[in-house]
């Protein structure tokens, strides 16, 4: 089965420019959408970005609008704080669920218990959503950054929770459906 690949790049007027390649998928066992944030991970983008640019259209959001909102929150908002995978999956749950009525929002919708369930589901994995818990170093400082990039963390272990929030999502997703 083929792949889309995430490619990012800049247009000389400063425009994102995303282009989709075609790969092989070697391993069946994942869905394409976990696939392709992970490809678009491993290419460049950050952990949020992977994770609502290949999720947000599905829901109406514009891959490179996705990608634009995304960028602040990778590395737990460049803090070290909450998981920037399980940010960009809580963004996507908020565009499915969230519940608007002309200009005000429906006090009734199950978004905060959805997202409640993911942020368990995905401690219940990792035991924490706080990256610089996942990482074992604080990013937020100059030291810890430079030792989650001497240590190559953010490619060594980001990519197993960008993963867990892709499949996590996709279940919360696929339930929502059934319902």
């Amino acid at each position: 089965m083929l792949g889309q690949a995430c490619k990012p790049g800049m247009t000389d007027e400063g425009e994102i420019n995303i282009v989709l390649s075609k790969k092989k998928d070697p391993d069946n066992s994942q869905s394409e959408d976990v696939k392709q944030t992970l490809t678009c991970f491993k290419e460049g983008f950050n952990c949020t970005q992977a994770v609502l640019s290949t999720y947000g259209p599905q829901f109406g959001l514009d891959r490179e609008s996705a990608v634009r909102i995304a960028k602040a929150f990778g590395s737990g908002m460049g803090m070290g704080e909450t998981c920037g995978a399980v940010a960009g999956a809580l963004m996507v749950i908020g565009l499915k669920h969230a519940g608007l009525k002309g200009r005000s929002l429906f006090s009734k919708d199950r978004t905060g218990e959805i997202a409640r369930e993911f942020v368990a589901r995905f401690k219940a994995r990792n035991g924490t959503t706080e990256c610089k818990e996942l990482l074992g170093c604080d990013v937020s400082s100059f030291g810890g950054l430079k030792t989650a990039k001497k240590e190559k963390h953010f490619k060594k272990r980001c990519p197993k929770f960008v993963q867990d929030a892709a499949e996590i999502l996709e279940e919360i997703l696929e339930e929502g459906q059934k319902k």
